[in-house]
């Protein structure tokens, strides 16, 4: 086994293994194994299909935002939701930090850019409740500026669901362990030390603030035609199930999954002559 491989596989190890740890501090009498989750994980892998070939056929508009603890797993979901579906029709929105520009903007302006047209599905890595946890506890805003996105943001919401967006939000709920876990995890692993940004580490001094914060967003922003929904996310595997059976179960949709494709014949090649291969540049075969 190469060299590369084996630190795939070695990576793949660990990170399973985490998740069994997980479950275990978690008291879990029935461990989730690797062949079950992943044999789950497929059969609703095929579902989310069926829903993004309904989203097209109906002309959906579907806006999903995961939002949680860092470390929480928010990113792996948003992969295995996305990872067999088409980026045309389902695609991620993880805007980074506002430019000058942007900052003088209302609060609003850049994520209405990135809504969905119809027969579309966006995933918001991290959204507009940036400003009710990071910017706040770190005073990247004005208390005046976070008293107004808790007024507006409900509001904002209905707006966004009269006109015809399906809005869903969900909450990656992790222990103060776990997530300690998974950090000390990502500083060892090469592969994972970017997930790890200075905001993230300074989380960790300010657990009880972003606590707080969390509480108080959660009062103002927790209604009735958009509610929260909370993700337990100490095992990873067992949240990425029950977050897709979830979202799933929200929409309903039928089965338009298109029907097997027979192939036509290829092209004749008469009157075809191949360029000589000596002619391109070829990519080194080092395997």
């Amino acid at each position: 086994m190469s060299k590369h491989k084996k630190h795939k596989h070695d990576n793949e190890d660990s990170e399973e293994q985490a998740d069994k740890d997980g479950d275990i501090k978690n008291g879990d009498n029935e461990k989730l194994s690797k062949k079950d989750y992943e044999k789950e994980l497929r059969r609703l892998q095929i579902e989310l299909v069926k829903l993004q070939e309904w989203i097209k056929h109906k002309g959906l508009k579907i806006v999903a935002i995961f939002e949680g603890r860092d470390a929480a797993g928010k990113g792996g979901t948003i992969k295995r939701i996305t990872e067999s579906l088409n980026p045309r029709i389902c695609r991620i929105v993880a805007l980074g930090t506002p430019t000058e520009r942007e900052k003088t903007q209302w609060y609003f302006q850049r994520y209405v850019a990135n809504l969905p047209a119809a027969g579309e599905m966006v995933l918001f890595d991290r959204s507009w409740y940036n400003r009710a946890g990071v910017e706040h506890v770190m005073g990247f805003c004005t208390d005046d500026e976070y008293r107004e996105f808790l007024r507006s943001c409900p509001e904002f919401e209905r707006m966004l669901m009269r006109s015809g967006i399906i809005l869903v939000k969900y909450w990656f709920s992790v222990s103060d362990d776990e997530q300690e876990r998974r950090f000390q995890a990502r500083m060892e692993d090469p592969t994972k030390r970017w997930k790890l940004s200075p905001m993230d580490l300074q989380s960790r001094a300010k657990w009880v603030e972003y606590s707080k914060a969390k509480d108080e967003m959660m009062s103002h922003t927790d209604i009735k035609q958009a509610p929260w929904y909370v993700v337990n996310a100490d095992s990873k595997k067992r949240a990425r199930l029950n977050c897709i059976t979830h979202l799933l179960s929200l929409i309903p949709y039928k089965d338009l999954t298109p029907k097997p494709i027979k192939l036509p014949p290829r092209q004749d090649t008469k009157g075809y002559v191949r360029p000589p291969i000596t002619d391109q540049t070829f990519v080194p075969e080092v395997w």
